[in-house]
């Protein structure tokens, strides 16, 4: 049969023949296998800039497609019966925790409704950012960012200059914020999937946290300051006049302590037992912690009033979203990991050899800057994985003998996210929102500008000082 195949001519370069079961042996496999998750990452990428109008209404039919010209290959080459396995692997080890993640806190963060209106002075504005920083590790960045960024907007709508407000918001609390715990940004959760401990990202990651929050907090500080007191072309007429802030549906702060407390539980309790689908192994604690969240999530649609809702422009598009991407992305991703795991004997070597010294040990530089620049345009939570899975792909290895490449694929995957509208999933959407209040953002490259002046010039001072 393995013959056979070889003489297929369209599946010549995929090199196939391989003993399979979930796991993939990427040594005999050839880069073209990972030409559909490369497609779907420049789709993200381009299609929204020079396509958005086909993007937005088919994006669900064009990463079918994508996953459509993996999954069909791969059934010629090994089979239905290792096909479906991959699927099931891809799905239930790595998509739906990942997925039932983000909904639960989207929908959650979603039920609290921050209302009124203050006078958005820098002092103001940089203590409303240092707030959302501080909530993008507890609710995620999507979470956070989409709770902080209409109080923001309200409070500065009367101001000429506010492009910078929302430019900053974007970088500290829809990105470098997330840094902290698996709860923030999707490529840290996914580390956690992988046996990353809850607290030793906390441990880790807290001082790069607080050091590029309070470093980018004081620049826009002063770059506000500097604005504001040039702001001589007010508005004749406030368009929310001041007002005290009201908190609505506080009690989603309750489920929010339940989702933390059920992402712990399934990290501290072990209780042994386990039931296996096509060779992946479905452990209690995880399958605990999904229904946990799950349920957390329909009692805050129970529980919030629709008028909550409504004030946050509550919808479920963003959310539909990211999960018709990234089931794509989970599934043609396999080879690519597979082939990354092969490490000197994998066909992706040259990478390898680009983050590796002669004696085999990670260059921890070279992994922030590559996790790094790669997450700030095709997507951080995929490039996170390759990463990963490029040092050593163990989460007991990465922790105990290469704490500092984890914590240099983790910064560079959180923190860089924020160099393109296209690097995390809340850009974007803050951009839209941003858009739809009259704030003139900058173009793709106009944001790209502001980034490489304010945040390369930090992410280099962070290289001397970390690795």
């Amino acid at each position: 049969m393995k013959s056979i195949l070889r003489r297929l001519p369209y599946l010549l370069a995929l090199s196939p023949g391989l003993s399979f079961a979930a796991e993939v042996d990427g040594a005999s496999l050839s880069p073209a296998w990972g030409i559909p998750f490369v497609g779907i990452l420049l789709s993200i990428a381009l299609f929204p800039l020079f396509a958005a109008h086909v993007w937005h209404h088919h994006f669900g039919k064009i990463t079918a497609l994508w996953t459509l010209l993996f999954l069909v290959p791969f059934a010629f080459a090994f089979g239905p019966h290792d096909t479906f396995a991959v699927i099931v692997h891809a799905l239930f080890a790595e998509y739906l925790p990942f997925i039932v993640l983000l909904f639960s806190l989207y929908t959650i963060s979603g039920g609290i409704l921050v209302w009124g209106n203050l006078h958005g002075s820098p002092r103001l504005n940089t203590t409303l950012l240092a707030i959302g920083v501080a909530l993008a590790s507890l609710m995620g960045t999507t979470g956070a960012a989409m709770l902080m960024i209409r109080p923001l907007l309200r409070a500065n709508d009367n101001r000429k200059h506010r492009v910078h407000v929302v430019v900053f918001f974007i970088f500290l609390v829809a990105n470098i914020g997330g840094g902290l715990t698996p709860l923030g940004d999707p490529p840290l959760f996914l580390g956690f999937l992988k046996g990353v401990g809850f607290f030793w990202t906390v441990e880790h990651m807290l001082l790069p946290v607080l050091l590029s929050s309070a470093a980018l907090l004081t620049v826009f500080y002063f770059i506000d300051r500097y604005f504001y007191a040039r702001e001589d072309e007010l508005l004749p007429r406030d368009p929310s006049p001041d007002s005290p802030l009201r908190l609505y549906g506080s009690v989603n702060f309750l489920l929010l302590g339940g989702v933390i407390g059920a992402v712990l539980l399934s990290g501290i309790w072990k209780p042994g037992v386990a039931f296996t689908v096509m060779g992946t192994p479905i452990e209690w604690q995880n399958l605990m912690r999904d229904l946990l969240m799950l349920g957390l999530a329909l009692v805050s649609l129970k529980v919030t009033s629709k008028q909550v809702r409504a004030g946050n422009d509550f919808d479920w598009g963003p959310i539909q979203e990211v999960a018709k991407l990234f089931a794509g992305i989970f599934l043609t991703i396999v080879p690519v990991l597979a082939i990354l795991r092969a490490g000197s004997e994998g066909h992706l070597a040259g990478l390898v050899a680009a983050v590796t010294r002669t004696d085999g040990t990670p260059i921890d530089g070279m992994y922030f800057w590559m996790s790094g620049l790669l997450s700030g345009f095709l997507d951080n939570a995929p490039t996170y994985l390759v990463f990963f899975n490029l040092a050593s792909g163990d989460a007991q290895t990465m922790m105990n003998e290469l704490p500092r490449t984890l914590v240099a694929v983790s910064m560079g995957s959180v923190f860089m996210g924020a160099l393109s509208y296209i690097g995390n999933a809340p850009n974007f959407m803050v951009k839209a929102i941003a858009d739809q209040r009259g704030v003139p953002m900058p173009s793709f490259f106009g944001y790209m500008g502001w980034s490489c002046a304010i945040l390369l010039p930090w992410f280099v001072l962070l290289t001397l000082f970390f690795f």
